[in-house]
């Protein structure tokens, strides 16, 4: 009986030693092949979200004299000019949207400055255009400047920057220059301050007094000129009768032989004396007394909230960075419930920390405790302005008007009822001192716990002067 076997339907089972011996080749061969299954099939599949490709047509557009190109500015502060209502606490009804920031450019004129080359006759002209940028949030004292002649706008540029916009409706991309070619920082500055840096604009705007020019050609002359010239330049001076030593001195003896009003001279210099805050001599309440707005200025608050912000992470505050005064009233701080009075007193706090540091860094005794103390741009710019450091000190009438803004702030903080002690140490002062410069401000003196506390009365009644009676 014979059996016949069909190969279509005989079974062979591998081994697992015949499995192995595959060849390497083929197995990567049978993975390429499906891997490229794989992405054959992704590729096929639609993608989400794609965005659909546009053809559009590329126009460029060039300068033109009549019309301002884009100007393009950046605000490093973090402010932004599109928020136009902070209020999120659905306890208090909702404020009014604030209206829009102004905003003003301002560009002088082409100046144009013709050269004339040696040996040859044709002119040539160039110019050049200097841009300032001011974005005025409405309600603020705060200015926002930016300007392309000075500060960053400086700094080596090895690009050109152009703006690209987008018509959707006609598929149009058109590309211009932006104005200046400079991306303008715009930094904030105190209204009015820009006064500060006029002589700064005229000299760079080359606009000096005939005699501002002659004292620098002088100064030029005397370091690097001949001996000829600075010869020539003391005989031009000594023809000077301001800077002739013989007319000074005539002119101190003629002081000196002149009849002095001791009355007046006591009067005045008792009045000047009295360095101090903004007041209100008739107000009725002590918040009146002293305005906390003619000394912490609407746009300052918002600089002010270091303090805050680490009792709104819980937080604690070094005591090395922070006055006595402060530290000793965290705690004042942390108790208050009312998170509008807790945020106001911490800003207060903040204005006294940084108006004694900017003390202790131009004085002798106080600059390491205040070397890594950092000030926001807006206040260090308004403290140069009103206390003006001589070099690297403050004068003494300064450093007594900066004790008085620090006295003034101290009130508020305790209710306008303090004791002095803190204070005093902060100032580095002895407390005979610093209760002298409360006086000074209309305070009062009472004895309290066998300490002195300093309370503010209204209406203000401010110390007279001592007159000296003459023996007749």
């Amino acid at each position: 009986m014979g059996l016949e076997l069909d190969s279509s339907h005989l079974l062979v089972s591998e081994t697992p030693q015949t499995a192995t011996k595959k060849s390497k080749k083929k197995r990567k061969r049978e993975k390429e092949r499906d891997d490229g299954a794989a992405a054959a099939q992704l590729q096929n599949e639609p993608t989400i979200n794609e965005q659909p490709r546009l053809d559009v047509k590329l126009e460029l557009v060039n300068n033109q004299v009549d019309k301002t190109p884009p100007v393009v500015g950046y605000f490093p502060s973090g402010y932004n000019p599109h928020k136009t209502n902070d209020i999120n606490d659905a306890q208090e009804p909702i404020l009014p949207l604030a209206a829009p920031p102004s905003v003003k450019l301002y560009r002088n004129a082409q100046r144009a400055k013709v050269e004339k080359s040696s040996g040859e006759k044709n002119e040539k002209g160039r110019t050049s255009e200097r841009l300032e940028l001011v974005v005025s949030p409405n309600g603020s004292n705060v200015e926002f400047v930016g300007n392309s002649y000075k500060g960053e706008a400086m700094a080596a540029q090895l690009c050109t920057y152009a703006l690209g916009v987008l018509d959707k409706a006609t598929q149009t991309l058109k590309i211009m220059p932006i104005a200046g070619n400079k991306i303008l920082r715009l930094e904030p500055k105190l209204r009015g301050s820009l006064a500060a840096d006029k002589e700064h604009a005229n000299f760079e705007n080359g606009e000096i007094t005939a005699e501002q020019r002659a004292a620098r050609i002088r100064q030029l002359n005397v370091q690097y000129g001949p001996k000829k010239s600075i010869i020539q330049d003391k005989k031009m001076q000594a023809l000077r009768k301001g800077d002739d030593p013989l007319s000074q001195k005539d002119l101190g003896r003629k002081i000196e032989n002149a009849p002095i009003n001791k009355d007046a001279l006591e009067s005045t210099s008792g009045h000047s004396a009295r360095n101090i805050p903004p007041y209100n001599s008739s107000a009725i309440t002590p918040q009146e007394a002293y305005p906390l707005d003619g000394i912490i200025l609407t746009g300052e608050w918002d600089f002010l909230e270091d303090i805050y912000k680490i009792l709104q992470v819980g937080g604690e505050v070094a005591s090395n960075a922070y006055p006595t005064f402060v530290c000793n009233r965290i705690q004042k701080l942390r108790e208050i419930q009312d998170e509008v009075e807790k945020k106001r007193l911490s800003c207060i706090f903040s204005y006294i920390t940084h108006l004694l540091k900017f003390k202790d860094q131009h004085s002798m005794d106080g600059a390491a405790s205040a070397r890594n103390h950092q000030f926001p741009s807006i206040i260090r710019q308004k403290f140069f302005e009103m206390f003006k450091p001589e070099t690297r000190r403050l004068s003494v009438d300064k450093i007594d008007l900066l004790i008085s803004y620090v006295l003034v702030l101290t009130l508020y903080a305790d209710d306008f009822r303090t004791f002095p002690a803190d204070v005093s140490n902060d100032l580095r002062m002895n407390p005979a001192t610093v209760k002298s410069h409360y006086r000074n401000l209309g305070c009062k003196m009472e004895r309290e716990k066998n300490k002195y506390l300093v309370t503010l009365s209204v209406p203000l009644e401010f110390p007279q002067p001592k007159r000296k009676f003459r023996n007749r």
